[in-house]
């Protein structure tokens, strides 16, 4: 994985500092025109690779990225699903059997049948390889090296105990997509432990990693104490805290953290971009070069 991931959180008014924020981003990316122009500042800057929803609108962006592969021929997506707004209110309005109708891709009689079964059995894991691909279809094409699935989901099945749906998605994604599965949490040590002992070995876990202690469960010792075992490949996000440091500060602590792969961050402004990469890089030479000194 690259060190810096580029997130979607700017695109969909999603802010943790203020809601007028919030309302601010919501008026500059309501056009597609705007999210391409943000991610092409980022592709400059030296980000390939993008973290995002499977959100409506990210399917047109994949189509603008298909129509020039030259452009893109090195951009990498990394889709995390489900997009739980966009389910939520579809079985509000169809009810799961309706849902199911409504997002099945493919050969629509086929999966139709294999959904129908599936749901009259109770066979749940069949249901859920259903709406990987369903949310799947609009990267078709994309180069999607690794495929999370939500925390909103991540830790549900954690707090449930049901683990098996953990190692269904991931089995899955590695046959049917040659991708590797990526988890989102916010309990990255309880997560680890669950996974190691259902045998996924060095999972690859996007965690709330940051100074604050932001919505780091079990608490920023645990976590520090977790890193410094190298036992998982840890992508870092919220390393803001919510807004709560600034983010000379709080890059400088993540960048230091040992076994954080990649550093997941959001910006909607060319300068914000390029600040935020050109710190983390040079907390990173720093801390290469102390490590030669040593």
């Amino acid at each position: 994985m690259e060190r810096i991931i580029f997130g979607d959180n700017q695109f969909f008014a999603v802010n943790h500092i203020s809601d007028e924020k919030s309302r601010a981003q919501s008026i500059k990316f309501r056009d597609d025109s705007a999210i391409i122009k943000t991610l092409d500042i980022a592709i400059a800057s030296g980000i390939n690779t993008f973290m995002c929803t499977t959100h409506d609108r990210i399917a047109n962006i994949c189509d603008i990225i298909r129509k020039d592969p030259a452009k893109y021929q090195d951009f990498k997506i990394y889709p995390c699903m489900p997009y739980a707004h966009k389910y939520a209110n579809a079985v509000t309005e169809l009810g799961i059997a309706g849902t199911l109708k409504q997002y099945v891709p493919g050969n629509f009689l086929g999966s139709l049948v294999k959904g129908g079964v599936a749901y009259l059995s109770k066979d749940f894991i069949s249901i859920m390889e259903l709406m990987i691909d369903a949310e799947m279809k609009m990267f078709k094409g994309i180069n999607t090296p690794v495929i999370f699935l939500q925390n909103v989901i991540t830790d549900l099945l954690l707090g449930l105990g049901m683990n098996e749906f953990l190692v269904g998605f991931a089995n899955y994604v590695r046959q049917k997509y040659n991708a590797e599965p990526g988890f989102i949490t916010m309990n990255l040590p309880k997560l680890l432990n669950v996974l190691e002992a259902e045998g996924i070995s060095n999972p690859i876990i996007c965690a709330s990693i940051n100074k604050a202690n932001f919505r780091m469960s079990g608490g920023k010792d645990l976590y520090e104490k977790t890193l410094k075992e190298g036992r998982c490949r840890v992508i870092a996000m919220q390393v803001l805290g919510g807004g709560a440091i600034p983010a000379g500060e709080a890059l400088e602590y993540v960048s230091k953290l040992p076994n954080v792969e990649s550093i997941l961050f959001g910006a909607s402004s060319k300068q914000n971009i390029e600040n935020t990469v050109e710190t983390i890089r040079y907390h990173d030479r720093k801390k290469k070069e102390e490590l030669i000194v040593q």
